[in-house]
């Protein structure tokens, strides 16, 4: 088999396991919500009630922008506050605790009305009565039971590490209605283990929704099918070295973000305002993209990528705060969501390396090479221009449409059958580039010509490629 059809297949198959549909839930607007975020030693979370209910029971009409109504419904929170704690309980072994609530925030949906306001959000904390949080809770929520007829409210458990949980709104435990409002929660066992997958996947996430990430590593990979020939840019002559230019690059960012993501996750390391972190996380697409264009650093886009994942770890350090777990929960987590960070790194290499190698001595790479490097080195400034100054310029919906999940894996596996067509094409009819040309010392030079298939991958080992053009 062919070089080019194994890195189709793994391509291909890569996409189609990885591209599975990430489960959803959806708020019904006849429900209230409390949804319980689980510690060590701490228990907080917060009630949901929708604003259908507020304006029926209670005469809330609201109309405005977002701004105005969050204005209505601050003037309006020691109501809603003193109303919500009325109405639930949490507690253990017959002890209540006390629940202090603080603040608020809004959830708007396009299926709510005028307005768009679907619920309105009250983050409490629970002053616990004992060293830790027990297995065993007892939950009553009572929001429009007595008001309204037939309705159902629902307990959650939103955040719960050592068993697993992470951003979870379809884990429900506990059913309240009108004629049995309270009940029993089980929590279930503890284990590392469960906080190790759930860290894993958090780290997955957090790469899959982070597009500055997965650019900045898009942009290193560029020239990794490449050599230098007398400053200029040659097709690289092998796949293994390709492969591990890819390799020491990988390696160094990882390297560089698992030293600033442990010590600011175990607190050895503060970190400066998320504010300059994200700005010189955009700033470092650019610089890779620059060398694209500008290669001042030679073969080095590992020491790029060493620099910037540094600051790169300071941004995955977001992911640990404000998280009450003991040390060794702790470690486990930040192992399990560096774990998930390289899952993921290792993803975008594989489905995007076998479109690069299959079309780097095609007529079509350099202009795609030089016309990707501009537009991330363009998009990049903007993202900086907006976190500096704090603006929106809207051009996240288009990144966002580009990278959704999980199209963006199926249409990489398109565009590798298609290179792998087009360069087999380019092949057979002799058009081929030539490559560079690695010296003993280490240095590149020109290759006059492509006459040794050993380098043309998208032909078979008994066809030679003609003469190539250019």
């Amino acid at each position: 088999m062919s070089r080019a059809r194994l890195l189709f297949i793994v391509s291909t198959a890569i996409a189609i396991l990885l591209a599975l549909p990430n489960p959803a839930s959806a708020h019904r607007n006849d429900e209230s919500y409390l949804y319980l975020d689980v510690g060590d030693r701490s228990l907080s979370g917060r009630v949901e009630m929708p604003y259908p209910d507020l304006r029926s029971e209670f005469g809330f009409e609201l109309e405005g922008s977002p701004d105005e109504l969050r204005a209505e419904i601050a003037s309006r929170l020691d109501f809603l506050q003193t109303y919500a704690a009325d109405e639930t309980s949490i507690g253990a072994q017959g002890d209540v605790w006390d629940m202090t609530f603080e603040g608020y925030d809004l959830l708007f949906e396009e299926s709510s009305g005028p307005n768009g306001l679907g619920y309105v959000i009250l983050p409490f904390e629970v002053d616990l009565t004992q060293p830790s949080v027990p297995q065993l809770l007892d939950v009553t929520f009572t929001p429009f039971l007595d008001e309204i007829d037939d309705r159902t409210n629902i307990t959650l458990v939103a955040n719960d590490w050592k068993r697993g949980v992470f951003d979870e709104e379809t884990n429900e435990l506990l059913l309240h209605r009108s004629g049995s409002p309270s009940g029993e929660i089980d929590l279930g066992d503890s284990s590392q283990w469960q906080n190790f997958r759930a860290s894993i996947d958090l780290g997955v996430d957090h790469i899959r929704t982070g597009p500055d990430h997965v650019f900045f590593v898009l942009a290193l990979l560029l020239p990794s099918v490449l050599i230098l020939v007398a400053g200029a840019w040659r097709p690289s002559p092998s796949f293994g070295y390709s492969l591990l230019r890819i390799v020491l690059v990988a390696t160094m960012f990882t390297f560089a973000h698992s030293i600033t993501f442990t010590l600011a996750g175990l607190d050895y390391l503060p970190l400066p305002p998320s504010k300059l972190v994200e700005t010189v996380i955009a700033l470092s697409i650019a610089a890779a993209a620059l060398h694209n264009l500008r290669p001042v650093l030679g073969h080095r886009e590992w020491l790029l990528a060493f620099v910037f994942g540094l600051f790169h770890g300071m941004g995955f350090a977001g992911l640990v705060e404000s998280l009450d777990i003991d040390r060794s929960t702790q470690l486990v987590s930040l192992l399990g969501r560096n774990v998930g960070i390289e899952i993921a790194q290792l993803v975008i290499i594989l489905v995007t390396f076998p479109t690069l190698y299959l079309l780097r001595r095609t007529r079509i790479y350099m202009p795609l090479f030089y016309g990707i490097s501009i537009a991330l080195a363009v998009l990049s400034m903007v993202w900086v221009v907006e976190r500096i100054f704090e603006l929106d310029l809207r051009v996240n919906r288009g990144v966002e449409f580009v990278l959704e999940w999980p199209r963006a894996l199926y249409v990489m596996a398109v565009v590798t059958a298609l290179s792998a067509a087009y360069s087999w094409r380019e092949g057979k009819r002799g058009r081929l580039l030539p490559c560079g040309e690695l010296t003993t010392s280490g240095s590149a030079s020109d290759v006059d010509s492509a006459d040794d298939t050993s380098v043309d991958d998208t032909s078979s080992e008994d066809e030679q490629v003609g003469e190539p053009v250019g």
